[in-house]
């Protein structure tokens, strides 16, 4: 059940986001999206749902040479322990969708924290529950050329999440913490570094193809 699951992965926001994203889906052309409505005109959903460690995205990269015809196949993953060790919560690009723009303006930028599916009134919905970053500016960092995003946070400071669905996710993200010019803690772990910076560059050197297609 939806709340067996986010008490085990302390995810105690997971039963609001799904019927905060089942409003958006049974009402696609309602004036108030479902992350501003009442909660209590959003359909109730305490049924089952089906926990993913990783999803697969496939797209297709003209500028990558490897491939038939340019296509691309990644790997994103949203574990609580990766082969044993710590947790593994991969970043995407995910589509805005009817906006009339072109490369970072078209995207927003998030963390997956659970892949899952669930089924509402017959329909097998395909998730993935995510944390949200927010740009800096209006466009790249001067001096980087990278665009600047920023966790978004709500007034008592805690993470924004919301469900998205799989057909939304174009593919992974790369962000690089802004470190200034402090050194970095010798004994920070890999595992925590999209938790430990203020801001993150959205690395557009990652690979070619997220260099055209971002910027």
């Amino acid at each position: 059940m939806v709340l067996h699951v986010a008490d085990r992965l302390s995810l105690e926001g997971l039963q609001e986001a799904i019927c905060r994203f089942l409003y958006d889906q049974v009402n696609p052309d309602a004036e108030i999206p479902g992350d501003r409505i009442d909660l209590c005109l959003c359909p109730l959903f305490q049924g089952k749902v089906r926990v993913f460690h990783s999803a697969a995205a496939t797209f297709c990269a003209p500028s990558d040479q490897s491939g038939v015809g340019g296509m691309r196949r990644e790997i994103i993953h949203a574990t609580p322990s990766w082969q044993g060790g710590p947790p593994h919560y991969d970043c995407i690009y995910v589509a805005k969708g009817g906006m009339d723009t072109e490369g970072f303006c078209s995207l927003m930028v998030a963390r997956v924290r659970l892949f899952f599916s669930c089924v509402h009134a017959g329909h097998d919905y395909s998730c993935a529950l995510v944390d949200w970053f927010i740009p800096i500016g209006d466009e790249p960092d001067e001096v980087m050329g990278m665009w600047i995003v920023v966790p978004e946070v709500d007034n008592d400071g805690c993470r924004v999440q919301s469900v998205v669905s799989l057909d939304s996710v174009v593919r992974g993200a790369h962000l690089i913490g802004v470190y200034g010019s402090e050194f970095i803690p010798v004994e920070l772990h890999f595992s925590e570094s999209l938790d430990a910076f203020k801001a993150y560059y959205v690395n557009k050197y990652i690979d070619h193809h997220a260099n055209m297609l971002v910027f």
